[in-house]
């Protein structure tokens, strides 16, 4: 490709909304403009990045058996309204109606329309396992769209979904797949984690994130210092093993806390450390109040909490719900004299170990002291109810856990029979019984992984790209166009180059040799092929982006050249 007659409107200064690199480079090196919030064009530049990311992508879902489909991206609302979550989704679900006044959604994800296709199309096991997918844009109406490509209202996502007679086949799939985004990932470049994960709004419940790390991500994961155990900070399972003090047991009395409403405020007053400490929160469970207990240092990991109840929905109580429910503003209750026909009580293990405690009394600006579990009051069920901290022991039992942050570019489910049962897909057995389709879902942000790319490869000048992702492998640039030598080499080399397999971006351009080192700096193509004074003497200058190094090569070694610094990077 000529750069004369490409479309790559680079920018010198920063834009002012761009807050992480990713973005800042992508929009200063002219791979994407801002169309609206949350929504960009892709230029020629990440047009082509996006295509080799297709591209490994294509070749690993391929291998692993999967076969390529396109579904449409306006989606009737009654599928929606067959699985539930026409209801459920939330005001992420771009809706819309018709000329007729019928609804509609532009897809998010096709969980709906892949069960209705396979539905309608396989009545036999004899056709299963099967597993397709597509690569398409999706739509959510985020509320705060940022970081350019990485949170979007419109991105390029590649989603797959795979059809099962049993979970012996779902786990064979589910792992080839997995191994697939491994393969992927690592093609791409990338510094990635493969992290147990919850399922959230998908349904299911068997699922890992594949995470890229970066100091940008959303998303905290808990990783071992000793092995190869990673989960998502919501789901990594407490392991810890904890002492029980054998002081004796204090009367239970109690005492004035005015205006100590927090664990903070509470221990401080009392001079009580926090592990002494009960925090006490009411949380809706679906339709059920309960109040949940965990140490003073500790944390409520409401996801814990809603698998520990197969709910669907999980949130903390208002305080005028609490009001209402206990009698007293939150920070002041406590499991104490509690009304179990209303409200459930759970603590996480940590709680048992408690001895003389503190908890809220019910009753505003007073707490119990001398607090202790099973005399004082019953739990109807313990279990791991916490965060995982920073030092805890990984729960593989090899080291211990510390904490990084990740952005999200991958995410396999093991979906069972969540969607097959709601709207009705089913197959027939061996013995013709009706049973319903047993699934898997599986996707990949390919857009969210480009920008990834740039924010672990990239520097002061500009972007790095990955050779296997580069929007070209070499940039020619002669140093002076109007010098006829130094052209026609340029020439040459171009026509021989592509020719020979590499992917060249030739820089024709009327401009300045500065002006076009920064570009190609920014821009961050992986070899730079400069013709400069030499070119009579048909020797140029190959510098690669990556380490900065330079060398001058002979015109008749440039190939083998070129060859060995890309199969090296």
């Amino acid at each position: 490709m000529k750069q004369s007659m490409s479309f790559i409107p680079t920018l010198r200064e920063v834009p002012a909304d761009a807050e992480v690199k990713s973005h800042q480079l992508l929009l200063r090196a002219g791979f994407i403009r801002q169309t609206a919030s949350g929504v960009y064009s892709y230029l020629p530049l990440a047009t082509k990045v996006l295509e080799k990311i297709e591209t490994i992508v294509r070749e690993e879902m391929n291998r692993a058996g999967a076969v390529e489909l396109i579904m449409p991206a306006l989606q009737q609302a009654e599928l929606w309204q067959e699985s539930g979550r026409w209801y459920s989704y939330g005001p992420e679900l771009m809706r819309m109606k018709d000329r007729h006044e019928r609804d509609f959604a532009l897809g998010p994800t096709h969980e709906e329309m892949i069960t209705s296709l396979v539905r309608d199309e396989i009545k036999s096991y004899k056709r299963l396992p099967l597993t397709l997918y597509q690569i398409q844009t999706k739509f959510r109406d985020e509320k705060r769209p940022r970081f350019g490509l990485l949170r979007g209202r419109e991105f390029i996502m590649k989603d797959a979904y795979s059809f099962h007679s049993s979970k012996e086949s779902l786990d064979e799939t589910y792992e080839k797949i997995r191994n697939a985004y491994i393969n992927i990932f690592t093609r791409c470049g990338l510094n990635f984690r493969a992290v147990l994960a919850d399922s959230g709004a998908m349904g299911g419940k068997d699922t890992h994130e594949f995470m890229v790390l970066s100091e940008i991500g959303e998303d905290t994961i808990a990783y071992s210092d000793s092995s190869d155990f990673a989960a998502n900070i919501e789901m990594a399972p407490v392991v810890a093993e904890y002492e029980k003090s054998n002081e004796e047991q204090e009367e239970l009395s109690m005492v004035e806390t005015p205006n100590q409403k927090t664990i903070d405020d509470v221990s401080a007053f009392l001079n009580i450390d926090k592990t002494k400490c009960i925090k006490s929160l009411l949380f809706k469970v679906d339709e059920k109040y309960v109040l949940v207990l965990v140490r003073g240092d500790h944390e409520v990991n409401d996801v814990k909490l809603k698998n520990l109840y197969e709910a669907s929905i999980v949130e903390l109580a208002t305080e005028e719900e609490t009001k209402d429910i206990i009698g007293c503003v939150p920070g002041y209750i406590g499991p104490i004299k509690m009304n179990s026909e209303k409200i459930e009580i759970v603590a996480d293990h940590a709680i048992s170990f408690i001895v003389n405690g503190v908890c809220g009394a019910n009753k505003e600006n007073a707490h119990f002291k001398g607090v202790n579990p099973e005399r004082d009051f019953k739990v109807n069920q313990y279990a791991d109810l916490r965060f995982i901290q920073e030092g805890d022991p990984s729960p593989d039992g090899k080291g211990t856990i510390k904490f990084a942050k990740g952005i999200e570019v991958g995410h396999v489910f093991k979906l069972g029979t969540r969607y097959s049962e709601a709207m009705n897909a089913t197959y027939l057995d061996e013995q013709g019984k009706a049973q319903p389709f047993i699934m898997g879902c599986y996707g990949i942000g390919v857009s969210r992984t480009l920008s990834a790319i740039v924010e672990q490869y990239h520097d002061e000048n500009g972007i790095i790209w990955p050779a296997a992702v580069a929007p070209f492998e070499v940039h020619v640039i002669p140093v002076n166009i109007k010098n006829d030598e130094q052209r026609t080499l340029a020439d040459r080399l171009y026509e021989e180059l592509t020719l020979a397999g590499f992917d060249v971006l030739f820089d024709d351009r009327q401009e300045r040799a500065g002006v076009k080192f920064a570009d190609s700096d920014l821009i961050g193509i992986p070899v730079r092929v400069v013709i400069g004074k030499k070119a009579n003497e048909e020797i140029v200058e190959v510098k690669v982006r990556k380490t900065g190094e330079s060398t001058e090569v002979p015109v008749s070694e440039l190939k083998d050249t070129i060859q060995k610094i890309l199969q090296n990077l």
